[in-house]
């Protein structure tokens, strides 16, 4: 039986989740899609420059899953680029401390664990959900004291 997957911490979420080669219809090219984690590691590692033991170590995984993970991501970029598909950035297996999430009809906080729990809430399934600091801002708005 394999080991369960560990989950890769993650500090960023793009506000651009999807790009399209330019001059070609959206519904006429493939696409490829890059998990949250993969863009992770290629912010690290190229944009940061740190080596592979200190990307290992933000991500909390193995230097060799961040090399699997990183290989990945660049090899699903390249195809990208040099095929013309679409790029789509959404899903993986990663958690964050960014923000805690709050569910506006229950008022469960959780820190998101997969990229669904910033659409639904993990206890009621609501899609009532906000990063918290929004969410207490938007609770106070709509009782009148903001």
């Amino acid at each position: 039986m394999a080991r369960p997957k560990k989950f890769r911490r993650v500090e960023f979420f793009p506000e651009s989740t999807y790009f399209v080669p330019w001059g070609k219809p959206k519904c006429e090219i493939d696409e490829i899609v890059l998990n949250v984690e993969e863009l992770e590691a290629m912010r690290l590692k190229d944009i940061h420059e740190l080596n592979q033991e200190e990307c290992a170590e933000k991500m909390q995984v193995s230097r060799q899953t961040f090399q699997n993970i990183i290989d990945g991501a660049r090899k699903k970029m390249v195809s990208a680029l040099i095929e013309g598909k679409a790029i789509r950035i959404s899903g993986g297996h990663y958690t964050t401390s960014m923000c805690k999430f709050t569910c506006i009809d229950c008022g469960n906080v959780y820190e998101i664990q997969y990229s669904q729990d910033r659409l639904k809430c993990p206890s009621c399934g609501s899609e009532k959900v906000l990063c918290s600091k929004k969410a207490d801002f938007c609770i106070k708005w709509c009782k009148g004291e903001e």
